[in-house]
């Protein structure tokens, strides 16, 4: 494994990084790789739907099938109507 110094980071991105590292309860080694993946495409970046869900609401299983109860009669196309 090879090893990498950086030089010259300044102190806004150093807390960022060491912020992110805490939050994910993750060391500073494994975040900076992490992000060097997703950056580089190594590795998809997450899907972050899952945050703003409080902001759209989610549908549970018994929801959507409600829905797609009351929804039948609308996927059913009536050739007449095209004539």
């Amino acid at each position: 494994m090879k090893s990498i110094t950086i030089h010259g980071m300044d102190d806004e991105l150093d807390q960022l990084i060491r912020k992110k590292a805490a939050e994910e309860q993750k060391s500073l080694n494994k975040t900076i790789k992490g992000l060097l993946e997703e950056a580089l495409g190594v590795r998809p970046s997450k899907d972050h739907r899952e945050e703003f869900s409080d902001l759209f609401g989610t549908w549970s299983t018994a929801d959507r099938q409600q829905f797609e109860q009351a929804t039948e009669d609308l996927r059913r196309v009536d050739p007449e109507d095209w004539k």
